[in-house]
């Protein structure tokens, strides 16, 4: 995962770079504002995408991990009641 600074960084470049070309191609402030503001919520909603990404394979990762503890213990009782029925025999 990127760092803020990193990203921030990164934006800033993005959001200039796309105001500076917009500028450049039609001459006009209102465009650079439009284009700007749509940049920059392009860039916000695949941000917040890629936290609900994350935050969906950590909660799918942590389920694995406990399935995976019930499948032990489920295996540590089936021995010990095999243990059990072998002792009273």
């Amino acid at each position: 995962m990127l760092p803020f600074r990193s990203f921030f960084c990164l934006l800033l470049l993005l959001v200039g770079a796309s105001a500076l070309t917009s500028y450049f191609v039609s001459h006009s402030i209102r465009s650079v504002v439009v284009t700007t503001m749509g940049a920059w919520l392009l860039l916000q909603v695949a941000y917040f995408a890629s936290m609900l990404f994350l935050i969906w394979r950590s909660s799918r990762a942590q389920s694995g991990r406990q399935k995976g503890k019930r499948f032990d213990h489920c295996q540590e009782a089936r021995y010990q009641s095999q243990a059990y029925h072998e002792g009273n025999k």
